[in-house]
């Protein structure tokens, strides 16, 4: 990092590549912007005169709003480009797409596609700064900069906390963002889930494996539970979901034999009845809807730390 103030990368492609002292520099950043959200008008001007393009090349509800959410409370202009109606489809590649966005005078893009290392691709290949909004099975860097945010905010630290992340972890950009920032803001990580989904080659990130549930659990301080991401599986890597419910499934009764402060987070998109009961999802323990709220926060953060970084000719 060049200083206190500023991100040493003019891109955020993933969290491996920042060091914790940036990490902590987006989280006090995101919660200076949070503040803003208490306010009758909820704008600050920082990136007046920016535009942010988001450029999805995969299907999003959450992440795709909230940096839209995020620019616009910036003061940013954003341009939505919707993949179903671009040229794309008329076979014009990555590179050409992102080059005509750019001609048109985006200062910052926002990318999600479905093949790992796509962002990393275009971040050679254009000025603009590209904000990975997750690649493959790679990463989903703002989504473990939230899972962070959100826990700092409940808990108060890292340092000797117990978190235990729980399913696909195999598949998830999600678990590989987060052990990448538990991990360097000193968090004890455990990966919980069936063998097929949590390898224990995954041990070489520094982080405990197990797949036996309860001894997963039982010590946890939090408990961010993953989907199972059928769209990315080609074979079946469990007998049947009830089967990965009844081994796997957050339940109410398994929740009974936690740590009394347990807290329970889940990325989203939430499948009720499969890895998390509805009155686990809805109950004192979640901090779901607050990980939506700190997305926005932790986003406008990210977009106005790169904006920084951005060559003297777009600053201004």
């Amino acid at each position: 990092m060049s200083d206190a103030t500023t991100l040493s990368h003019r891109h955020l492609l993933d969290v491996e590549s920042l060091s914790a002292r940036e990490i902590h520099l987006i989280l006090e950043n995101a919660r200076g912007f949070k503040e803003v959200f208490t306010r009758s008008i909820k704008k600050v001007p920082a990136l007046r005169g920016k535009t942010v393009c988001t450029l999805f090349f995969e299907n999003s509800t959450r992440t795709r709003t909230s940096f839209e959410l995020a620019a616009k409370r910036l003061s940013a202009d954003t341009v939505s480009f919707s993949i179903a109606t671009s040229s794309v489809n008329k076979g014009e590649t990555l590179i050409d797409t992102a080059r005509t966005i750019e001609a048109m005078g985006i200062d910052l893009i926002v990318m999600r596609h479905p093949e790992s290392g796509a962002p990393h691709l275009l971040s050679r290949r254009v000025r603009a700064s590209v904000i990975n909004a997750g690649d493959g099975t790679h990463e989903h860097p703002t989504q473990g900069l939230l899972d962070a945010y959100t826990i700092q905010e409940k808990k108060g630290g890292f340092e000797g906390l117990k978190v235990a992340i729980v399913g696909d972890i195999l598949h998830s950009r999600v678990a590989r963002s987060n052990i990448q920032a538990l991990t360097k803001l000193g968090a004890e990580v455990t990966l919980v889930g069936p063998s097929t989904l949590v390898p224990r080659t995954f041990a070489q990130f520094g982080v405990r494996v197990t797949h036996q549930l309860m001894e997963g659990i039982r010590d946890a301080d939090v408990i961010n539970i993953l989907r199972i991401q059928r769209e990315r599986m080609n074979t079946n890597f469990f007998p049947s979901i009830r089967e990965y419910r009844l081994l796997y499934g957050i339940t109410r009764e398994r929740l009974k034999s936690l740590k009394p402060d347990i807290m329970i987070m889940h990325p989203g998109p939430v499948n009720r009845g499969v890895e998390i009961d509805q009155e686990v999802a809805d109950g004192p323990h979640s901090v779901i809807n607050e990980q939506v709220t700190n997305g926005v926060a932790v986003r406008m953060a990210v977009l106005y730390l790169l904006a920084g970084n951005l060559p003297s000719s777009q600053r201004d």
